[in-house]
């Protein structure tokens, strides 16, 4: 049971998670995994990095592979792409997300999204939440969760302090934890398990906690 702490300052902004928080991946392909794959086929070893610079550049996949020095034919770039395609098409937003923004809008809270992501994938996040108050790409900022310079960078962007910001997201790292670090409050939210002390099972319960903080 979250009980709302009179002693913080009333919440300002919500700050979400994309995929697995407000947006679902319907049909997964996993093309810049591919493209890594086909790297290491070619002779290229993996890097301990190279998740992290896929998620801060702003790199296609043909731009990913010239960045990599891989060497792709026009055939196997072009299927990749389709890959891309279908995948980012079937992003679908949770049944829950836009009735919790819809709460949190009526109580004059701004929202905003904080992301790790390569670049396409921010195409149907826009498409399907327009309008927010804030959008924190990780290869905008060239920093990803749990690195404070993200949290910073959108706490910035909603001209607010980080204490007065709520996170909230599946991943526990990135999206409860670094925030709190950070001087946010951050929640794990956990769709498919029991939630924990500071934790949700959906973002309608999230939304109406916050706003009774607020309160």
């Amino acid at each position: 049971m979250k009980t709302p702490s009179s002693r913080k300052p009333a919440i300002k902004a919500v700050v979400f998670d994309a995929f697995g928080t407000l947006l679902c991946i319907g049909t997964r392909k996993q093309p810049y995994l591919q493209l890594m794959r086909l790297a290491r086929e070619a002779g290229r070893p993996p890097q301990w990095d190279d998740a992290r610079t896929l998620m801060t550049h702003k790199l296609g996949l043909a731009a990913a592979a010239e960045r990599f020095q891989v060497s792709l034919p026009i055939s196997s770039l072009a299927a990749l792409e389709r890959d891309l395609f279908e995948e980012l098409s079937s992003v679908t937003l949770y049944s829950d997300a836009l009735p919790a923004i819809s709460v949190l809008r009526e109580a004059g809270i701004k929202i905003a999204v904080c992301s790790n992501l390569a670049a396409p994938y921010m195409v149907p996040v826009k498409l399907l939440l327009p309008a927010l108050d804030a959008y924190c790409w990780s290869f905008d900022v060239s920093a990803i969760k749990p690195e404070p310079a993200i949290y910073q960078h959108v706490a910035h962007q909603l001209a607010c302090p980080p204490s007065s910001l709520a996170m909230i997201g599946d991943t526990l790292g990135a999206d409860c934890l670094g925030p709190r670090r950070c001087g946010l409050r951050g929640y794990h939210l956990c769709r498919q398990a029991e939630p924990a002390e500071d934790a949700f099972s959906d973002l309608i319960s999230f939304a109406r906690f916050v706003v009774d903080t607020t309160e």
